[in-house]
Order: structure tokens, then C-alpha cells, then sequence
């Protein structure tokens, strides 16, 4: 059945079908084909299942944290800031869009709201400058992917939910390959800003002009640390340091700040909740699909296809890095971590690779795919934001991919980079 399933699925998919509905669909006409009909009933008993969960709760909590912040004008102030920092440089502009990214990801955690929210006031802004449009819509959909990648992270929520592990775990095992990400982006504009002459965005500000933008910016850049020193101190779990986010969203929109407005809330909530049930969504048709892959001992066939490949580990998560890629091209991240990690994950473990090694590995290996063609979602969020084609941007965005992938493989070979802050709080032994 597998093997029919993913060219089953990216028919479903180019007919123009919903992800949500091909992930039903294509096992649901297999099992019916197949004469397993009292699977079929299983598997769509378990899409509300695969939803009704405790720890999920936390994504449309930092969904409407990343909302609340958006709407009431922080995201402006996290430019402003990035600009004081960045902006003198060659190619200021760019810097900032990077280094925005990486201070909205610590209040969103979502590579969509990351390209939407900086999109819209970076893109036109760079295109005044100089930037062609492309360009600046590449470089806008490169950086977002690290909004899940830099905690919270909602992926990284599901990985936790589907493996069992800790969130607290892979939160802090993220922070170091998010900025390596992000700090690699910042190499590639450099050399690109010395080769085509980029603009300066502004004059050196001074200290007391970083001083001012910091203060500005010193509310919202309190939420990471909230929520992360939340979770660490053990004062609550990450659904509840979820909720906190929204509740101090909503004290510095309404009390600190004073930019957001009751009569903004019914919106700002409808968005949250739109965004947060397509997710819910995904996770419920892919936690259904699951169960029907374990009753066809996929794992174990799986396992032994890869095995009678290498038993070297090397060899192995470069062959898996080469998959995770190929489906993060045509596949969303979330449900491929549910489909794939029950099945993969294992094979690691036992191979001696640390589960939240793997965690991160998969993890920011399938984030990148959201801004890989030819159906990486961060590229049409782009071509919308900015009114640019696809395939322009999708061309654009080449050198920037291939600094990612370079950090993945990084990330892959040396374990340190992700594991030793997990193991300097305690998280992993």
C-alpha cells in the first residue's frame, strides 16, 4: 500500500485537492481497494483522535500569541531594532530581514506568519532601495524557516506529541541551529553585497539611538525568555507557557504598549483560529494515516529496506537527509514529521543516534523544505506578499538554500550543536 500511497497522494495533490483531504483520501481508496473496509473506519475514527490532545493545544495558543504581537505593531518595533543593529551594513536591508526573522521566531514560531508579518514591510521597503523584488522575496522566504527552528516551535510540538519526547528538550536543542542558520544567510548576503554592490540602508546609529530601539523593542523580545524560562524553572508545561504568551500578549497590546484595540480581537482571533485548525487539521489526517502504517509493519520493512543498505550510521543520515529533502520539496512539514518519524525515528535510535539528535535533524531538514520548490509553502506566501512569480523567486532563492543545507549537514555530523544546551540544563543526559 505504501508504495502506491505517494503517487496516489501527488495526484490528489496537483488535481488541486487539499493536503488535509489527499492524506484521507489516498489510504482510504487503498485499504477500500485493498477489501480492508473495517480499516477505513479506523482510519477516519482517528483523524479526531490524532487532534484530541493535551500538549496540541499549545499551537493555536502561540498561534494567537504570534497574532497579538503582530497586530499590536511589535513586529515594527523588532525591525526598528534590527535596523539599529544592522542597518549601516552593505546590504543592511538584508541583514535586517534576517535578524528580524530570527527575533519574530522567538515569538511565532511559524515560517508562514515569519513571511507575512516581515514580507509585507520589508519587501517594498528593499524594493525602494534598490533590491529587485525577486531578491527580496527570496531572502524573505530563506530566513522565515527559521521561525520553527528558533522555539517555540510548533513542529517541534508535534514531534514531541507523535516521538514522546520532551519539548523543553527539542526547544533548547533548536536555539543554536537557528542561529547558525540564520548567521549563515548573513555570510552569503555579505559576499553577495560586496559582489552587486548592495545599498546601505542607513547611517551608523549611535548609542544611545541602539539604546532607545532596544527599549522599544525590550517587551517583545521578553517572550522567548517567558516562555522558555517558564518551561526550565518547571513553573508550567508548554501548552501552559503557550497560554502565558497569549496572556502577555495581550497585557503589553492592550496595557504597555496600547496599540491594540477590543474592536480588533474578533479578527485577530478568526485569523488564529483559521490558521490553527488547518494545522490541527494536517496533525489529525496524518496521525489517522499513521495508524494505518502501523498495521501494514511499515516501520519494520522500512527498517530492514535501510539496513540492507549500510549499517554505517554516517552513511544512513546522509541517504535520510537526501529523503527528508526530496519530501520536504512536496509534503508540509508537520505531516511528514507524523508519517515519517514513527518510522525513521526508531531506526536511528537503535543505530545509537540520540532521539532528540534526530529530532532536530528531521526537524530543521523538513523546515527548509517549506522554502524549497516546487511546492515549498514559504514561496507562495512570498509570490502573494510581494506580487513576484514562483518560479522567479524560487531562482532566487538558490545560494541561500544551499547555505541551509549546508548548516543541516552541520547539524547532522556534529552533534554538539544541537545537544549541548539540552545537556547543560539536564534535558538530556
Amino acid at each position: 500500500m505504501l508504495i502506491w500511497f505517494l503517487p496516489l497522494f501527488l495526484i490528489f495533490l496537483m488535481i488541486g485537492l487539499p493536503v488535509v483531504f489527499g492524506l484521507l483520501a489516498a489510504p482510504g481508496l487503498l485499504l477500500w481497494l485493498n477489501g480492508q473496509e473495517r480499516d477505513i473506519t479506523l482510519l477516519y475514527r482517528n483523524v479526531y483522535n490524532g487532534m484530541d490532545s493535551f500538549p496540541l493545544m499549545a499551537i493555536p495558543f502561540f498561534m494567537l500569541a504570534g497574532e497579538l504581537m503582530n497586530r499590536g505593531g511589535i513586529t515594527m518595533r523588532l525591525v526598528e531594532f534590527a535596523q539599529a543593529l544592522m542597518g549601516h551594513f552593505r546590504g543592511g536591508l538584508a541583514h535586517v530581514n534576517i535578524l528580524s526573522s530570527m527575533l519574530f521566531a522567538g515569538l511565532s514560531g511559524s515560517a508562514v506568519a515569519d513571511t507575512s508579518a516581515l514580507g509585507s514591510m520589508l519587501i517594498p521597503a528593499m524594493e525602494k532601495q534598490g533590491y529587485t523584488r525577486r531578491f527580496a522575496a527570496a531572502i524573505t522566504a530563506a530566513s522565515s524557516v527559521i521561525g520553527p527552528i528558533i522555539p517555540p516551535s510548533g513542529i517541534m510540538i508535534i514531534y514531541a506529541y507523535v516521538m514522546g519526547e520532551s519539548v523543553a528538550a527539542l526547544f533548547l536543542a533548536g536555539i543554536v541551529p537557528g542561529i547558525l542558520v540564520g548567521v549563515g544567510l548573513m555570510l552569503m548576503v555579505k559576499v553577495m553585497a560586496d559582489k552587486y554592490d548592495f545599498p546601505i540602508a542607513s547611517a551608523k546609529t549611535t548609542w544611545g539611538e541602539r539604546g532607545q530601539a532596544s527599549l522599544k523593542a525590550f517587551f517583545p523580545l521578553m517572550t522567548p525568555v517567558i516562555i522558555l524560562g517558564g518551561i526550565l524553572v518547571g513553573i508550567f508545561t508548554p501548552t501552559e507557557a503557550a497560554a502565558v504568551a497569549v496572556a502577555y500578549a495581550l497585557f503589553i497590546g492592550f496595557f504597555v504598549l496600547r496599540t491594540l484595540k477590543v474592536s480588533e480581537l474578533p479578527d485577530i482571533l478568526g485569523r488564529a483560529g483559521i490558521t490553527s485548525a488547518v494545522v490541527l487539521l494536517l496533525v489529525g489526517a496524518a496521525m489517522a494515516f499513521k495508524t494505518v502504517v502501523s498495521l501494514s509493519y511499515a516501520p519494520q520493512i522500512m527498517a530492514d529496506f535501510m539496513l540492507s543498505l549500510s549499517n554505517n550510521p554516517l552513511i544512513l543520515l546522509l541517504l535520510i537527509n537526501l529523503l527528508l529533502f526530496v519530501v520536504g520539496m512536496f509534503l508540509d512539514a508537520g505531516p511528514a514529521i507524523i508519517i515519517l518519524g514513527p518510522i525513521l525515528g526508531p531506526i536511528f535510535v537503535d543505530l545509537g543516534v540520540d532521539p532528540i539528535h534526530f529530532a532536530i535533524i528531521m526537524s530543521v531538514n523538513l523546515t527548509v523544505g517549506l522554502a524549497t520548490p516546487p511546492m515549498g509553502l514559504v514561496l507562495f506566501v512570498a509570490s502573494s506578499v510581494s506580487g513576484e512569480r514562483v518560479e522567479r523567486i524560487a531562482k532566487a532563492i538558490l545560494p541561500f538554500l544551499a547555505v541551509e543545507i549546508f548548516v543541516i549537514f552541520l547539524i547532522t555530523y556534529v552533534p554538539a550543536i544541537s545537544m549541548t544546551i539540552p545537556r547543560l540544563t539536564g534535558f538530556v543526559e
